[in-house]
């Protein structure tokens, strides 16, 4: 699987992209929503793990633009904030995410979701081993 990790924090991007490679995905990065796109355009990506609150662009907008585009709408997103508000939660759900995790996660946090979206894509066709 081909994941977008998308953060502006040099050390979350580093700590994601480590765990998801030991899972055997290829991951590509971004440090905000700009590039994001940009790179959904063009590195065929399966699934994006996104921060909410970056420059340029914030992952609210960038989940928008993503679902608003017939070429990227299916593709499931992972939001990883430090917001743990339930409003921002509810701001997530509504633009588009598919499963929203409070910082600090852990490898087993982001596992599972994954798990459980890709669950849902294939509806319930086995254990997916991420």
């Amino acid at each position: 699987m081909r994941i977008l990790v998308v953060d502006d924090d040099k050390t979350t991007r580093k700590l994601l992209s480590l765990y998801l490679k030991g899972k055997g995905h290829e991951v590509i990065t971004a440090e905000n929503g700009l590039e994001a796109i940009e790179k959904v355009g063009t590195e065929g990506i399966n699934l994006v793990v996104t921060d909410m609150n970056m420059p340029y662009m914030d992952g609210i907008e960038l989940v928008k633009n993503l679902k608003a585009d017939p070429a990227s709408s299916q593709i499931p997103i992972v939001m990883v904030t430090t917001e743990a508000d339930e409003e921002e939660k509810k701001r997530a759900y509504e633009a588009g995410v598919d499963d929203y995790l409070v910082k600090p996660t852990n490898a087993e946090q982001i596992n599972a979701s994954i798990k459980k979206i890709l669950k849902k894509i294939f509806r319930g066709g086995g254990d997916p081993d991420v």
